[in-house]
């Protein structure tokens, strides 16, 4: 389906252009990721092997219990041929939200050159502008010629996107992409990664992944030293910001733009999805690297927590990021094995 039929976006902006002359200093733990980040770029032409078959109905592999709407009326109306179309659609709608979700990583990581302060930012933001181009390619690719079916952008995606890109502070952008965003994108991706029966799918977000915890990475060291200078009004509109994404963000995978263009009750569906156990464990899980994020930023206050606990999200405080980035490069290196000869 034509994803916007305006074909471009246009989000106002009155943020500053910063340019700094300060070349000689620069924060020792973001310069070795800048390092990681020149080290471990790839060519997803080379790296991926397109050739894999992937099952046009069943794209991912995904497992009639993994399906949001699961033993709902809705799901008992259908039959087989319907399910097929089902399990299609959402794969179609998940990748196609993981791509428009790169494309607006990338826009950000460019405007996080622009607008940050600092040089040693800049030099790892490029790092990072490279990578989303490559992922929003990788994954228009398996949209394209793997499932062939493109869903346009989710509202609150697009409303967070927009209220992150017309906002001139620059951390606001660090937080709402490197933070929130590329979070939850880390989590969707490797509940992905580790349930895919598709080896070609499991390698994409495999190695998307291994990037996207550096992005998450230099958030979390860049907004952890501006933080710490800020007033305490200065920090609570973080946090505003902050709970107001996080309710926007836990409603993204309700899939209401599958349920209305398969013609299926929207409401039943979704309260199909509200009510599901397994959906519910499924969308607390996709906040497992946002809280320690917030934890380490110093953004974790006790109104946070709060909201955090309304909206039944807890347990994930103990995290320790920097093991999970250290199992995301081994996915990546596993996966590289599988296509080893022999």
């Amino acid at each position: 389906m034509d994803v916007d039929p305006a074909r471009v976006w246009s989000v106002p902006s009155a943020a500053d252009t910063i340019v700094t002359w300060e070349y000689d200093e620069g924060r020792e733990r973001l310069l070795r990721l800048y390092e990681k980040g020149k080290r471990r770029q790839w060519d997803g032409a080379d790296r991926l092997d397109w050739t894999t078959q992937v099952d046009p109905d069943n794209p991912l592999g995904t497992r009639d219990d993994e399906v949001p709407i699961f033993g709902s009326p809705t799901w008992s109306r259908l039959g087989a041929a319907d399910r097929s179309t089902l399990v299609r659609h959402l794969a179609a709608w998940q990748f196609s939200q993981f791509l428009h979700g790169e494309q607006g990583g990338l826009i950000c990581a460019a405007r996080i050159i622009q607008t940050v302060p600092d040089i040693d930012s800049k030099y790892f933001a490029a790092t990072q502008v490279i990578d989303e181009a490559r992922h929003a390619e990788v994954f228009a690719r398996f949209v394209r010629e793997k499932i062939g079916l493109t869903y346009p952008i989710d509202a609150g995606l697009r409303a967070l996107l927009d209220d992150v890109l017309s906002d001139r502070r620059w951390d606001i952008t660090y937080l709402g992409v490197q933070v929130l965003i590329e979070g939850l994108g880390l989590a969707a991706y490797q509940i992905v990664r580790d349930s895919t029966t598709n080896p070609l799918a499991r390698a994409i977000t495999a190695y998307v992944m291994e990037d996207e915890a550096r992005h998450v990475a230099f958030g979390r060291i860049a907004l952890a030293d501006h933080y710490r200078e800020l007033s305490t009004a200065e920090l609570d509109e973080r946090e505003e910001f902050c709970i107001e994404a996080l309710a926007v963000m836990r409603q993204r995978f309700l899939c209401h733009q599958v349920w209305a263009m398969l013609g299926y009750d929207v409401d039943e569906c979704v309260q199909a999805v509200e009510t599901s156990a397994a959906q519910q464990a499924f969308r607390r899980l996709l906040f497992s690297r946002i809280v320690p994020t917030l934890r380490d930023i110093g953004l974790l206050s006790e109104r946070v927590r709060g909201h955090l606990a309304g909206m039944d999200i807890n347990g994930f405080e103990s995290v320790d990021l920097d093991r999970a980035e250290r199992a995301d490069a081994l996915s990546a290196r596993i996966a590289d094995a599988s296509r080893a000869p022999g």
